[in-house]
């Protein structure tokens, strides 16, 4: 189930809100039991939406609740003069998580690599190492990803990794360390959430008109990024790469990889929006996934921009316990390096995850070492975004080909010459169009406030002291895209989430 389904949008939303706020109110139950009630509630939907993923993979989800919750429980009785090592909990319990992750990740390909190195039979073993193929010699099924594995993953271990640094408090509630793990909103594609951002919260928190008002808005302005821009510009990107991508022209190269840099933009930063959205009708505040990453005028600032929960993720959990830039330039390229290598294999067991990942590790080394700086230089500054925009299109197409081979095809049609065999205009249509010129817009590529704390700021301002007529058009227009997403989704079939994969 999707948050961009008529099923989710219908029947399952309104049923959990009307669970979580109708049924305490008519039941009359206490203050102190309405919480337990409506984390019983959120829980209890939860595990309900996770099932529409495969009712198997409950039992996995469970699994990892219960070794996080007694890793966590486990650290609470450790420490000086105590017979249990904090280091040795939290190794058993981070070796637990990871083995789990790699095992369902990344078995696949271990098996693919084993077999061609160990039970080749033709000529075509580098043709197959690259494109991640086995030869099914040892005859092993191939394992079935659990959706959203990596995000509940790194949310466990976020949670045990703090309670031993003494960053998070101990959750002795079992049920309330599983709504913690399993939260629908953002269980199956982040943002990741860090337990100790959210550990008052769900314990402790206060519904409101204005804070539902803002959630319910926020939830509209995602499904519209999602629904309108990215799966038009979704389906005519899929039909490109349907073809011989080796025999496309130049032209229609270039505007598929842009198509998909939007796509991937508005598709992720979209369902971030419905999170968060969510989130906030259910009394949550999570942090903020985007913040116009495409406006970035070098690939660093462009990490600081883009899926900000998993960067700020490695930053805490991986650069600074490395050591991040404390000892010297040397050892802060190898910890760049180390943490661009982790999350190509975050995203995947594929050589394109791979070589995406480090070829940002080696782009970021090198704009710490001069490139950053250049870049500062006048007239190099005027060109900067367009060109960090450039390389990062470049690079969405490894990461949306299915191979190696097939991205290298790619990137080379995007700088032929000559027109190829398929043309720009066999893949337009006004609806292209519309959506190409809405997603260019949206993103802040022709433009940004140079003062984001200022906007922030206003933007804090128009909750509390907006004009009604500005009010008035906020929920106009989040009508407006709620009521063209559901005319979209009713009369198509094209509606997948990429970062379900991961």
């Amino acid at each position: 189930m999707v948050f961009s389904s008529l099923i989710f949008l219908t029947i399952f939303l309104p049923l959990c809100l009307g669970a979580y706020y109708a049924v305490p109110a008519l039941l009359k139950l206490p203050e102190k039991r309405t919480l337990a009630f409506k984390n019983s509630m959120l829980l209890i939907f939860s595990l309900v939406f996770y099932a529409f993923g495969g009712v198997y993979y409950i039992g996995l989800l469970f699994l990892v609740i219960l070794i996080n919750f007694l890793g966590g429980i486990a650290l609470g009785h450790s420490g000086p003069g105590k017979k249990i090592s904090p280091k040795g909990i939290l190794v058993l319990t981070v070796s637990a998580d990871i083995l789990i992750l790699f095992f369902f990740k990344y078995f696949n390909l271990l098996i693919a690599v084993i077999e061609n190195i160990f039970f080749r039979d033709d000529g075509s073993f580098i043709s197959r190492l690259f494109m991640a193929e086995g030869t099914g010699a040892l005859g092993f099924e191939k394992i079935i990803l659990p959706i959203g594995i990596s995000f509940y993953i790194f949310q466990a271990l976020s949670y045990v990794i703090d309670v031993y640094l003494g960053n998070a408090g101990v959750q002795r509630n079992f049920f309330r360390f599983a709504l913690y793990i399993s939260f629908f909103p953002q269980l199956i594609a982040g943002p990741i959430v860090k337990y100790k951002d959210i550990e008052e919260q769900i314990g402790s928190r206060k519904e409101n008109t204005d804070l539902f008002t803002e959630g319910v808005m926020r939830f509209c302005r995602g499904l519209g990024k999602k629904v309108i821009i990215a799966n038009t510009l979704g389906e005519m990107v899929d039909s490109v790469w349907t073809v011989d991508v080796g025999s496309i022209g130049a032209l229609l190269a270039w505007f598929c990889a842009i198509c998909y840099s939007f796509q991937i933009y508005y598709d992720f930063s979209g369902y971030s929006d419905m999170a968060i959205g969510m989130g906030k009708m259910f009394g949550f505040e999570f942090r903020e996934n985007f913040n116009l990453p495409y406006t970035s005028s070098s690939v660093r600032e462009f990490w600081r921009r883009w899926h900000i929960s998993l960067s700020s993720w490695f930053r805490d959990y991986v650069y600074i316990p490395l050591g991040g830039s404390r000892k010297g330039s040397v050892a802060t390229y190898r910890n760049v390096f180390i943490v661009f290598l982790l999350t190509g294999i975050w995203h995947g067991a594929n050589q394109t995850f791979l070589v995406w990942g480090l070829t940002y590790g080696i782009l970021l080394i090198l704009d710490r070492a001069f490139l950053g700086k250049l870049l500062e230089k006048k007239p190099l500054t005027y060109i900067s975004r367009p060109l960090t925009f450039i390389v990062v299109t470049i690079l969405w197409v490894v990461f949306r080909a299915d191979n190696i081979k097939a991205a290298f095809e790619f990137i080379s049609s995007m700088f032929s010459k000559g027109s190829g065999d398929y043309g720009i205009l066999s893949f337009l249509s006004m609806k292209v169009i519309v959506a190409f010129i809405a997603a260019i817009v949206f993103s802040g590529l022709c433009s940004r406030k140079k003062n984001t704390e200022k906007k922030e700021k206003a933007d804090k301002t128009d909750k509390t002291d907006s004009v009604p007529a500005y009010r008035l058009f906020d929920y106009a227009s989040a009508l407006i895209l709620l009521v063209i997403s559901m005319i979209l989704l009713t009369n198509g079939t094209y509606n997948p989430f990429i970062y379900f994969q991961f």
